[in-house]
């Protein structure tokens, strides 16, 4: 016996491989069912995300719990898990999450009965099921447990996952707030590694990017120091890096992340990082990469039954992407879908992302007038909700319009609100943007010849390369100051020649002499 707490006193230290090492010893001695079916859940809770590692754990588990509903409710909830992240069937593991919640209620396990509701709660919750609010409340009742109440996968980590996707900022950041302090105190590191990521996912959404940042670096240490949760850490401190700190490295850490969650056959995580990947190839200018990795995002949320757009929130930005690579009829086409699911449940951030995305498709298509309009809609509405990066974005959007419209919106003004939400890697791209002239569209004045008006038009990260190359920057050097690879710096060439009409970085020098000689 005391063997088997030992193990389950490891698992909760974070010693995952000393824990599986104890509970292996245990079931080579142990004949009890009750022994023999604690020591299998400590082996397939060691094994992490890796769960096919274990696959072989579960029949014999269920073989030894027999028909016993205090058992049996242990296996089913780790069944669960199995259908979430080795199967991606969300359908299935809420199934067998609110199976193990009945076994447990007959058998009076009040803290396997509070685990199995608190994940079925999550299971809705990511799903967009309307039962989610409902089974969260169940999951609250008295009495409570202590040691669930605080646990990453318990009913507070539940109620922080409705909180923060409901877009109320300040009552997820207080509940994640608690629950950090509360495992911290009571050395459950696994937890900790979680609830990290949960609070820099909050100050994330606010647009305290440094905050941020901080937050999961610490996760990201933490979980290699104990092998815990390293795709998860990784994917998150990817979208962190992304917004306030370099470009390069969130890309590195996407990959890393979509790479352990191939290997593991998490598909969930795998969804994260790929999503993670998509939005660091965004910002860092490669729209075709991240259309490549924001549609495989889709179609995997399609097979694991993930219909709520505020679980992973890519939605905007392959929408973005789409415009970025003169495809917006499809950008239309997934913000009408989106729309239609974000509706239904009330996600206003997400709805106002999908605005400011629906914009620059508007804009693409020539109606600048109604794109503004949408975009200024858009940006008041995140600022009201206190998504201050995503304000932000969409005052760069509109300052992407003020060539095209007077009165939009300036980079220099888009430039001040990336330095409050200390967003490093947008703050670069705004103030590396043209400074126009007091009142004065950039691309419409008498007299631009058609090639400046061309430069204009650009995307903003095509500008940026174009007027490097102006300067006489080589792609190398470019890559450098921008952040990026040398091999986006090509690919962004090859999109200017296209849009300009033109076959060499020659051709563009010759069009600035032009511009400036007008």
């Amino acid at each position: 016996v005391w063997r088997l707490q030992a193990a389950e006193d490891a698992l909760i230290a974070g010693e995952t491989d000393l824990a599986r090492d104890l509970a292996r010893q245990v079931l080579a001695d142990a004949s009890a069912p009750a022994e023999r079916v604690r020591a299998w859940m400590v082996v397939i809770e060691s094994a992490g995300h890796a769960l096919g590692e274990v696959d072989a754990a579960y029949p014999q588990a269920l073989a030894d719990a027999g028909e016993d509903p205090r058992l049996l409710a242990l296996v089913h909830y780790q069944l669960a898990w199995r259908a979430t992240i080795y199967e991606g069937d969300f359908a299935e593991a809420r199934q067998e999450a609110a199976r193990a919640a009945s076994l447990a209620e007959r058998a009076g396990d009040r803290r396997t009965e509070l685990m199995a509701l608190a994940f079925q709660a999550q299971a809705e919750t990511l799903m967009g099921h309307p039962d989610a609010p409902a089974t969260i409340k169940r999951a609250m009742r008295e009495p409570q447990d202590p040691r669930v109440a605080c646990d990453h996968n318990g009913v507070g980590a539940a109620r922080f996952r409705w909180l923060i996707m409901s877009d109320r900022l300040a009552e997820a950041r207080t509940t994640i707030s608690a629950l950090l302090r509360e495992v911290r105190r009571r050395g459950m590191v696994e937890s900790e590694v979680h609830f990290l990521r949960g609070l820099a996912e909050t100050e994330l959404r606010a647009g305290h990017c440094a905050r941020a940042l901080d937050l999961a670096r610490e996760s990201l240490r933490l979980a290699r120091d104990t092998g815990i949760g390293q795709a998860a850490a990784a994917m998150f401190t990817s979208l962190a890096e992304a917004a306030g700190g370099d470009v390069e490295r969130a890309g590195a850490l996407a990959r890393e992340a979509v790479s352990r969650a191939e290997d593991h056959g998490d598909q969930v995580y795998l969804s994260r990082a790929l999503g993670a990947l998509g939005h660091a190839q965004l910002v860092a200018g490669d729209a075709a990469g991240a259309v490549r990795s924001l549609r495989r995002v889709r179609d995997l949320e399609e097979q694991l039954g993930v219909t709520d757009p505020a679980r992973g929130r890519w939605h905007g930005d392959l929408a973005e992407a789409l415009v970025r690579v003169g495809e917006p009829a499809e950008a239309q086409r997934l913000v009408d879908v989106t729309r239609v699911r974000a509706s239904a449940l009330g996600r206003e951030s997400v709805l106002a992302v999908l605005d400011r995305a629906e914009a620059l498709a508007r804009a693409a298509r020539g109606d600048v007038d109604g794109a503004v309009r949408q975009l200024s809609s858009a940006r008041d509405r995140l600022g009201r909700l206190g998504y201050g990066l995503e304000e932000a974005r969409a005052v760069y959007a509109l300052a992407g319009l003020r060539g095209r419209r007077p009165g939009a919106a300036s980079y220099e003004e888009a430039a001040r609100l990336f330095r409050r939400c200390r967003a490093v890697p947008w703050l670069r791209q705004a103030e590396a943007q043209p400074v126009a002239e007091p009142g004065t569209p950039t691309a419409v004045r008498a007299g631009v010849s058609p090639g400046a008006e061309a430069l204009g038009g650009l995307a903003a990260t095509e500008r940026q390369v174009a007027a490097l190359v102006m300067e006489g920057a080589t792609n190398r050097e470019i890559a450098a100051r921008l952040f990026i690879s040398v091999k986006t710096v090509e690919a962004t060439l090859t999109r200017v020649y296209r849009k300009l009409g033109i076959r060499s970085r020659v051709d563009i020098v010759r069009l600035a002499a032009a511009r400036r000689a007008e």
